[in-house]
């Protein structure tokens, strides 16, 4: 932001009809060029060297949570106009860049108008600028009256992204998402406006300006040293906006209690009576009545060397069925959105997620990082979202409820993040998903899919069916209302999965004794969960709108792949609406604390 006018007076357009008044030192200069002499060479134009200062390190931090953001809402579901910039977006941890940036951007704006008004700059965004528009102005003005609009629309657009940005931090998301975004492309906008503004009005020296700094003009009234106040000030705006952060967190108070709880998913337990809950709000999942928001509420209770947790959250439908197989005259279809590259949002079951680390950096403890690629050595995600992983080493504990694939049987995965694995060859092929550093603790789970994708099919076409059930009819039954919207509430006790006992071995014979129309579900039970991924029991219910949760585990496993339960661990919570990957997320997360 320069000052386009301070060189030049007002030239107004003359009337039409005005006659030429010649004074002498017009004549005598008109003399000299029409006797060949030449003009004086003129200086090229300087601003002072705290505009300079303060409008690069502005422009730095500006671009930088720009792009950053723009990283972050090309992953959102039916992104497109950020996906245009994918070529040059950033990737990787994503997070701590992006919320740095937007506090640096709002102390630098604090900074430049102090720095403004201490230096008696103030004109340069005067608003009385803009009446040249209403009269008969040169260019110049005109431009220049044009580019004061433009400062006020720039700073009207960062003051609405800094308070959605604050809203966004502190969990409120679904409409303000939308803001933050327009405020976004209009900060955007302007960056291009501005940049042509100013070569209309001066051409490439105007632009240069900027890179040839001189002394700060003095007028009377002025500040003594401006530039050094307004980067104090600056420096105030930072570190409020880092105490209101961290003054503000939340702590998960564990609890002392004698009985562990019944996990029936009903919280009406002595062991949660003397917990104290904490809410979290979580936002920008999929699906969710279309908010993509849920409210957790989450309680914990210590019980001798066990750890107890309730957790209850928003999910205005219970959903069960996790990739269900119908029959056609084909043959036997997967339902599925997404399923090829890992991203069903559709055919899914509910699930949760909490994950515990010992840091609180951003990006849910430094283990989310963006983008197509963001491993250089690594294969790239199927879905072109992300990976997860850590980059120093630290392991991060990740608990998972799948309702369908034992979530509803007294289940809950035990699962980690921490330094990506090396891929296998299909993985280095692109033919499977590559998860870098999430995985399975040791052990084994007990469930399977109940399908196999054709080659070359990505689940478009039929799939080979692996086990059919022994009395179609009665399967049927155990699912209960076959309702097959996605958005449909799965009844109370519906059984989307198959045991052994209940199913057989694929065959032609068996196969023909089933009509067209049939839907089988897509999971089979068989075995029983061993090794560490079976340190986690749980129980849950849906009522009205809300997932009840209550899991059980050891203080401390004694497995590498675990974290003991201890202060001062961080805890993030994730939900996801029947889908694979887009589950809702939180910027900060919530302290355990055992004093």
């Amino acid at each position: 932001m320069t000052d386009q006018v301070t060189d030049h007076t007002l030239e107004l357009t003359p009337p039409p009809n005005s006659q030429d008044r010649t004074t002498p030192g017009s004549r005598h200069n008109s003399s000299r060029r029409a006797s060949g002499s030449p003009d004086a060479p003129k200086a090229p134009v300087r601003s002072d060297l705290g505009t300079i200062l303060l409008h690069w390190t502005l422009v730095i931090a500006i671009v930088t949570s720009l792009v950053t953001g723009l990283r972050l809402s090309s992953d959102a579901e039916g992104s497109w106009f950020a996906k245009l910039f994918e070529p040059i977006l950033p990737q990787g941890e994503i997070w701590t860049w992006h919320y740095v940036s937007a506090v640096f951007v709002l102390a630098l704006i604090f900074a430049y108008a102090a720095y403004m008004s201490a230096a008696r700059l103030k004109r340069r965004i005067s608003s009385k600028k803009i009446v040249v528009l209403s009269l008969p102005a040169s260019n110049k003005l005109r431009i220049a009256a044009i580019n004061v609009i433009a400062y006020w629309i720039l700073f009207a657009a960062i003051v609405v992204l800094s308070v959605t940005g604050v809203l966004l931090f502190l969990g409120h998301g679904g409409l303000w998402v939308t803001v933050h975004y327009v405020s976004a492309l209009t900060v955007l906008t302007y960056i291009v406006a501005h940049v042509g503004l100013h070569y209309f009005y001066g051409g490439v020296a105007q632009l240069l300006r900027l890179f040839r700094p001189q002394s700060l003009r003095q007028f009377p009234g002025m500040s003594r040293y401006p530039l050094l106040k307004s980067a104090a000030l600056g420096g105030v705006v930072i570190a409020g906006a880092v105490a209101l952060d961290f003054g503000t967190r939340s702590d998960l108070f564990v609890s002392q209690a004698s009985v562990l709880p019944k996990l029936d998913g009903v919280l009406d337990d002595a062991t949660w009576q003397g917990a104290r809950p904490v809410f979290v709000r979580t936002h920008q999942g999929s699906n969710l009545n279309g908010t993509g928001e849920s409210t957790v509420e989450v309680r914990a209770a210590q019980v001798g060397d066990k750890i107890a947790f309730a957790f209850r959250w928003e999910d205005g439908n219970r959903s069960l069925k996790r990739h269900p197989i119908i029959k056609t005259e084909e043959g036997w279809r997967m339902l599925n959105n997404r399923a090829d590259i890992s991203d069903e949002t559709a055919y899914y079951e509910d699930k949760f997620s909490v994950a515990f680390s010992r840091t609180d950096a951003f990006g849910g403890g430094d283990s989310t990082h963006m983008g197509p690629k963001p491993l250089g050595d690594k294969p790239a995600a199927l879905h072109g979202r992300g990976l997860h992983y850590t980059t120093d080493g630290s392991l991060m504990d990740v608990w998972q409820w799948k309702a369908a694939r034992g979530g509803m049987l007294g289940k809950v995965d035990d699962m980690w993040f921490g330094t990506p694995l090396e891929p296998n060859e299909a993985q280095a092929a692109g033919k499977k998903r590559y998860s870098a550093g999430y995985a399975a603790d040791e052990g084994k789970s007990f469930y399977v899919y109940n399908y196999k994708k054709q080659p070359g099919s990505d689940y478009e076409g039929t799939v080979d069916v692996l086990r059919l059930p022994a009395d179609h009819v009665r399967t049927a039954a155990l699912m209960g209302n076959l309702d097959m919207s996605v958005e449909a509430t799965d009844d109370a006790g519906s059984q989307w999965w198959m045991f052994d006992a209940e199913s057989v071995p694929y065959s032609a014979e068996k196969d023909a004794d089933i009509p067209v129309g049939t839907v089988i579900p897509g999971v089979l039970i068989t075995g029983e969960y061993l090794g560490s991924r079976a340190d986690l029991n749980g129980g849950a219910k849906w009522q009205d709108g809300y997932w009840t949760l209550e899991v059980i585990r050891d203080m401390d496993t004694g497995n590498h792949q675990d974290l003991p339960m201890e202060d001062g661990l961080y805890v993030w919570l994730s939900v996801f609406d029947h889908n694979q990957t887009r589950h809702t997320r939180h910027s900060r997360p919530v302290r355990l604390t055992f004093n």
